[in-house]
């Protein structure tokens, strides 16, 4: 090996290693490597912000926008009214979740697609009394498949696409990746539907605990000063705890936690009780004790200056900027007039002050925000409703007017009569001009983690391509599987790339095996388009853990699952989507 290959290498290890420690946001560790592949003179200085204005790049922001307009114009849930139904069998509702999901995912974000139908999910299994985890695990499983059937459905596509175009001249076209990612994506939903719920262990699918209402959460009520509970003992409160079904946990006091071990404790003016409970639960016991969700100071920020105010509930994707924060760091109360007010963790428990407690993927938060301020509040966090409560879309009357500026820009881009990244912007200055999308609020739908990501992996990847290094692991994979037919070493590549994605983030993986695959091809004197196919199906199916795909990680909390809950759905439906979609890649992409 060169020594520009020896130090790339080793930049991409690191890289890995440090996505899969997760101490650091995967946006960091790329933009870190980048800058370290700068200064180390692998990355050529001209070349070091290229991955900024990528075709990649911009296409996936692009359609996050184009995402958030359908949802404001009301297009979406024009097809879930209609189809969502709480008298349903489970197996015909995961049926036809599934399918709204796949298809909305087909052209639209798949993180965005779960995000508008996990509410829906959720309040469904609320109505029909069951646990929101036999539902949740399979509609994220859904619309993770459907965005394997058109460019725009996922990442991996996108970038996959782009590097067909700078390799062998020409991208993918829109439906280009539908023949063999809609059937796999079709026979995916089939045993999802049939007999993936199943396979959902006990624990999970009997929790109602991490649904809606039923959430319960470590919160904390304030005693006013002129409380009559100023001057009692904790365990003088245990009567109306446990009529209004609360735990006591302790006290803080100065901003600092008091265990509630010590019962004899005497409550003192200002004090904040810890408690967990539901939200029900918790509002009948502030009530019977007259109990203040906040100290003064905290509440006037929220009720001096707002006409209502409205109780919401949102779960945190990696990726928001509360994530690894806590409500006083990020300025909640007084950026946003904003108070939170629990925190229901799974797996975990909250040591400290609610609002100083650093906020954890996958958690659910109870929050307090300004009547009409709640979409904002919860864009402003990046997290995402499990309630519609004030976040209903209110642009009905823009609802066709939104389905056709991107039916047609669909079309256009379909038809190669103009670029997809230009129809796409098309459509967002479309949305922007007859405020669909308010102006104000088009970067807030953007996620720059992803952006910074996909803008700083490009350029290494491009750098260990040109340096040789993708040939030399093509060819070590060749070698390793010597003697084999090429459909056989096309499947090794989608296994070993699918257990990457697993564990990796998907763009990531993308950006390493696409150029491995077309290498591999090349090796072997086949056509490539196969081996890239392979390579955009496996990096998509991330089904056994759940930070393989941030749709794993929304339904962790809310779903009730654990770690090692994925695996017994996902290896099974892993395993279907290599048999199924290697034969149809060999129908459709011959070698």
């Amino acid at each position: 090996m060169t020594q520009d290959q020896i130090i790339l290498f080793a930049l991409f290890f690191a890289v890995f290693g440090l996505l899969l420690w997760g101490r650091f946001r995967y946006d960091l560790v790329a933009f870190g490597a980048l800058m370290l592949g700068v200064v180390l003179g692998v990355v050529p200085t001209e070349a070091a912000f290229s991955g900024f204005g990528h075709p990649a790049t911009l296409i996936v922001a692009l359609v996050l926008v184009v995402s958030a307009g359908l949802v404001r114009s009301g297009a979406v849930y024009l097809i879930t009214r209609t189809l969502v139904d709480s008298s349903r069998a489970l197996g015909a509702h995961i049926a036809i979740m599934g399918g709204v999901g796949g298809v909305l995912s087909a052209f639209m974000n798949n993180v965005a697609a779960l995000a508008l139908l996990m509410p829906v999910d959720i309040q469904t299994a609320r109505k029909a009394g069951r646990a929101p985890g036999l539902t949740l695990m399979p509609l994220s499983f859904a619309t993770i498949l459907g965005g394997m059937a058109t460019l725009i459905g996922t990442p991996p596509n996108i970038i996959i696409a782009s590097i067909r175009a700078e390799s062998l001249g020409e991208s993918f076209r829109m439906f280009d990746f539908a023949p063999v990612g809609g059937i796999t994506a079709l026979v995916g939903l089939a045993f999802v539907a049939l007999v993936g719920w199943r396979l959902i262990p006990q624990a999970a699918a009997s929790t109602s605990d991490s649904a809606m209402d039923d959430a319960a959460y470590v919160a904390e009520l304030t005693v006013p000063a002129d409380a009559k509970q100023v001057g009692q003992r904790l365990d003088q409160l245990a009567d109306e705890a446990e009529k209004a079904d609360v735990v006591i946990l302790g006290l803080v006091r100065g901003g600092e936690r008091l265990q509630g071990k010590r019962r004899d404790m005497v409550i003192e003016p200002l004090d904040a009780l810890v408690l967990q409970a539901t939200p029900q639960a918790l509002d009948e016991f502030r009530a019977a004790l007259s109990l203040r969700f906040a100290e003064p100071k905290r509440e006037k920020y929220l009720f001096d200056e707002s006409e209502g105010v409205s109780k919401i509930e949102v779960v945190v994707p990696q990726d928001a900027r509360i994530a690894g924060s806590s409500a006083r760091a990020v300025g909640l109360n007084w950026r946003r007039r904003s108070i939170l007010l629990g925190i229901s963790r799974k797996g975990g428990t909250v040591e400290g002050q609610v609002r100083r407690e650093r906020i954890r993927a996958g958690d659910i938060l109870l929050l307090l925000v300004p009547e009409g301020e709640e979409a904002e509040v919860v864009e402003w966090l990046g997290c995402l409703p499990l309630a519609e409560r004030g976040l209903s879309v209110t642009q009905d009357s823009k609802t066709w007017l939104a389905i056709g500026m991107f039916g047609a820009a669909v079309a256009a881009a379909s038809f190669g009569l103009i670029y997809l990244p230009v129809a796409l912007g098309l459509v967002v200055v479309g949305y922007v001009l007859t405020r669909i999308v308010p102006i104000s609020e088009v970067y807030t739908h953007i996620e720059w983690p992803v952006v910074v990501l996909l803008g700083s992996m490009i350029p290494l990847g491009s750098a260990l391509e040109t340096s040789g290094g993708t040939e030399l692991i093509a060819g070590a994979l060749v070698g390793l599987t010597e003697g084999l037919p090429a459909w056989a070493i096309l499947t090794v590549l989608m296994v070993v790339t699918m257990t990457l994605s697993d564990v990796l983030n998907n763009t990531a993986t993308a950006i390493v095996a696409a150029p491995v695959g077309i290498r591999m091809a090349q090796s072997l004197d086949v056509n490539p388009d196969p081996f890239l196919m392979a390579v955009a199906v496996a990096a998509s199916c991330a089904f056994l853990t759940p930070i393989g795909h941030k749709n794993n990680t929304l339904i962790l909390g809310p779903g009730g699952y654990r770690f090692g809950d994925y695996w017994r759905m996902g290896l099974p439906l892993e395993i279907l989507v290599v048999a199924v979609s290697v034969p149809a890649i060999l129908v459709f992409w011959p070698l």
